[in-house]
């Protein structure tokens, strides 16, 4: 298996995308800074069902590099054709860049061309955004997610800007990352229709919840939309998104596959029997507590991980949030 000292994967890599006017950072990553050369891009090259991975992590806090590829294959084989890494739900608040990288690495080692690896590189910071665009493409990442710049408060023509500049320095396709309960600042629907401009902006993940503003968007632009609040996905799907960016997904994987298979033939019953039978698990993973802190016990529980482990500020939930959990997958037929 992968180690965090190995420097080779299985031949996916694919150097950054290299225009003028390119610096260096201490990563070795290259950075545009003119026009990107943006490659070929298929429709969508993101998937349609995309879990948000959890960073498994040993007991002590350091990343379990075997257990993230051993999860990454698992959601492979359950209904995935897309995966992010260093997500909110991957705790990236808290890991490093070098440990950002290697996940990256590690993930496309694990499920080769079998599904769309997409990294988040965003951060409040643009230059480091960037940065970290150019690294997690050179580690093989296929496509990005740049959440909207936190606590900063910029303008919404500086969001623009941000969003411009580290598509270019990533020259991959890109997802931009709509959720002001956690930045702060929510994209406007002037903004979305900006960002839409960009080359290589092809996606957008809404966790903002505003259903008649998105499927205003989604007839005004050509702009793929993925539902980011697992509890709104059939509502989203059913107003022409294209899939979702999951958390419940890591459990579920193979049940929003098939929502999205009942949506597309248009046997919304069936699809709205999913749904409603995913209810006590969504409640109790993303209501309970925090996504991340319920899923990871989720999955230790299903003896997918080893260690339900969390980095500060996130703590492992007491013996009552444990048992709603228990309660929640089994109402749903997830236990």
């Amino acid at each position: 298996m992968w180690g965090a000292d190995d420097p080779n994967r299985d031949g996916r890599h694919v150097p950054p995308v290299i225009s003028a006017g390119t610096t260096g950072d201490r990563t070795g990553a290259t950075i545009n800074r003119g026009p990107p050369i943006l490659v070929p891009m298929s429709d969508n090259p993101f998937g349609r069902v995309i879990t948000a991975m959890v960073t498994p992590m040993h007991d002590d806090g350091s990343i379990d590099f075997d257990g993230l590829q051993r999860l990454a294959v698992h959601l492979a084989d359950h209904g995935h054709d897309g995966l992010l890494v260093n997500g909110t739900t991957g705790e990236s608040a808290t890991t490093t860049d070098e440990e950002d990288y290697d996940a990256v690495a590690a993930v496309v080692e694990a499920v080769g061309d079998r599904v769309s690896v997409m990294a988040g590189c965003g951060t409040n910071d643009t230059e480091h955004s960037m940065r970290a665009a150019a690294a997690m493409v050179e580690r093989g990442a296929d496509t990005l997610l740049v959440v909207t710049p936190y606590y900063n408060k910029p303008t919404q023509h500086g969001i623009v800007e941000h969003f411009r500049m580290v598509a270019e320095a990533g020259g991959r396709p890109v997802m931009a990352y709509d959720i002001p309960g956690r930045t702060g600042t929510a994209l406007s629907s002037d903004t979305i229709r900006r960002l839409a401009e960009i080359p290589g902006l092809r996606a957008v993940k809404d966790a903002k919840g505003d259903l008649f503003e998105a499927s205003r968007l989604m007839a005004e632009t050509d702009l793929l939309w993925f539902s980011g609040d697992d509890v709104l996905n059939l509502a989203f799907l059913a107003l022409g998104a294209t899939g979702v960016v999951s958390v419940v997904g890591h459990v579920a994987g193979d049940d929003y596959r098939a929502m999205i298979d009942a949506v597309d033939a248009g046997d919304l019953p069936r699809a709205r029997e999913i749904h409603t039978r995913l209810i006590p698990a969504v409640d109790a993973i993303m209501h309970t507590s925090q996504g991340a802190i319920q899923v990871k016990a989720a999955l230790k529980m299903r003896g997918l991980l080893g260690s339900d482990q969390l980095r500060m500020p996130l703590l492992q939930g007491p013996p009552e949030h444990l048992d709603t959990l228990r309660k929640g997958l089994a109402a749903s037929g997830l236990s």
